[in-house]
């Protein structure tokens, strides 16, 4: 992946293009130095679930920039300090979880972006070249690539769809599906009230022609939601890798 392609991100996201990625569960630069050097179109760290403090994450997010692979954060909530701390460190982007509301999506948009009331600017941050640019193309450069995903998981987004994916300056809607799930009163993803709701989401994010993206256990079936408008697809795990791998080399030899 070039420089280009990863400052093109959030525009290949707007044009639904197919993006493909995996999320990182162990804070560790080597795991995402490996996997920046994979086909893979985007890497997100996870530190909604797994174990990243602000050190842990600066590294990660500087190992995935040095292959110039995508990085997006998973931030824990959708406190300011959160995202500021993600996009400073040189996130492309970020996944906040439990956009509930379209009060919650402007929020996350404004606190994402420079200017009155939003992100406040520091020049010595990786993302502004560690005062290595101008404020005029670190403000304008932000503007253009910095990738906003509000991932709906919860009962109450279902009410005010079509609302949050209208709000301006929301990239993508990423369905967080096991949430959605338990947030049904569901144990099983594929129960048809959970795939109706995944189903409400694509059309509300067709509708405000908005990106859709989503997780899946079963890989096969991404292309059954690409046909119904998702294109962004962050699935499996490093962790997810491992066992396989080792699943894989256990039953080889057994």
């Amino acid at each position: 992946m070039t420089e280009s392609k990863r400052s093109s991100f959030r525009q290949r996201l707007l044009n639904h293009d197919l993006l493909i990625g995996t999320w990182v569960k162990t804070p560790s630069p080597v795991v995402c130095e490996v996997l920046g050097k994979s086909d893979l179109d985007v890497v997100c760290l996870d530190a909604e679930h797994a174990p990243f403090g602000r050190t842990e994450l600066d590294a990660c997010i500087a190992a995935i920039r040095a292959t110039n692979m995508t990085p997006l954060v998973r931030v824990p909530t959708a406190d300011p300090h959160n995202i500021l701390n993600a996009l400073d460190c040189g996130a492309t982007g970020i996944v906040v979880p439990h956009v509930r509301t379209v009060e919650d999506a402007e929020a996350i948009c404004l606190r994402s972006l420079y200017g009155p009331g939003g992100r406040g600017y520091a020049g010595s941050s990786r993302a502004a070249g560690f005062a290595g640019k101008a404020i005029a193309d670190q403000l304008r450069e932000s503007a253009e690539q910095t990738t906003i995903i509000a991932q709906v998981e919860d009962v109450e987004a279902l009410d005010v769809i079509d609302a949050i994916a209208a709000v301006d300056r929301v990239d993508c809607l990423y369905i967080g599906r096991i949430d959605l799930t338990v947030a049904l009163g569901k144990t099983d993803p594929n129960d048809p009230v959970v795939v109706d709701a995944v189903a409400s989401i694509c059309v509300a994010g067709q509708k405000a022609n908005t990106a859709v993206g989503m997780f899946v256990a079963d890989v096969a079936e991404a292309k059954q939601w690409q046909d119904h408008g998702a294109s962004l697809f962050l699935l499996q795990s490093d962790q997810a890798f491992l066992l396989a791998g080792a699943a894989k080399l256990a039953a080889a030899l057994r």
